[in-house]
């Protein structure tokens, strides 16, 4: 059995309404995604589902944290998430993907897998910088000594106070413009 497959939903079954589902996400759902940018995890998804009669709109939540590599020491740490996504699922001839939150599934289809949308979710709550978050007086908590090195390889350039540095690519530049 596949593990993913506890994240389908059969919807053919249910009453017209409000449905709730409750989800458990941790390593196990990270390892069984193809390429995930995450491999651990813990965190709870609550999925509402409202059945009509010809469409399903779906509302899920997401909460906890996921483990991630720093992008400026390199050492890992846990960023919380919390995110909350509306996904809206008509019936028509075939499956197809309409927009990023409408999706068509054909008519006869019983059940959907919420996996990959719940995965989407949770990727798309993250920050696009991942650094170690700074502590209550405002100091990174990244590794003090890999900070370090970064400093004696950083490159700092000087400035007089009257003339700042002037690239001299940007002279050549400027030329053709003034040619027009």
């Amino acid at each position: 059995m596949d593990f993913l497959s506890k994240y389908e939903i059969a919807f053919k079954g249910l009453k017209e309404g409000s449905h709730r589902f409750d989800y458990e996400i941790d390593d196990r759902f990270f390892e069984n995604i193809e390429s995930s940018l995450v491999n651990k995890g813990k965190l709870k998804a609550k999925v509402d589902l409202q059945k009509q009669s010809n469409l399903l709109i779906i509302e899920m939540r997401v909460k906890g944290t996921v483990e991630l590599m720093c992008d400026r020491c390199l050492e890992n740490y846990n960023q919380s998430v919390k995110s909350k996504e509306k996904l809206i699922v008509k019936f028509g001839s075939e499956t197809e993907t309409l927009s990023d939150d409408l999706i068509v599934l054909p008519v006869d289809e019983h059940q959907i897998n919420i996996a990959q949308y719940l995965y989407e979710q949770i990727i798309l709550g993250l920050p696009i910088k991942h650094v170690h978050p700074d502590d209550e007086d405002g100091n990174s908590t990244c590794n003090p000594e890999m900070l370090e090195k970064l400093d004696q390889y950083l490159v700092h350039e000087k400035e007089t106070e009257s003339e700042p540095i002037i690239d001299e690519r940007w002279n050549e530049l400027k030329k053709l413009i003034d040619n027009k």
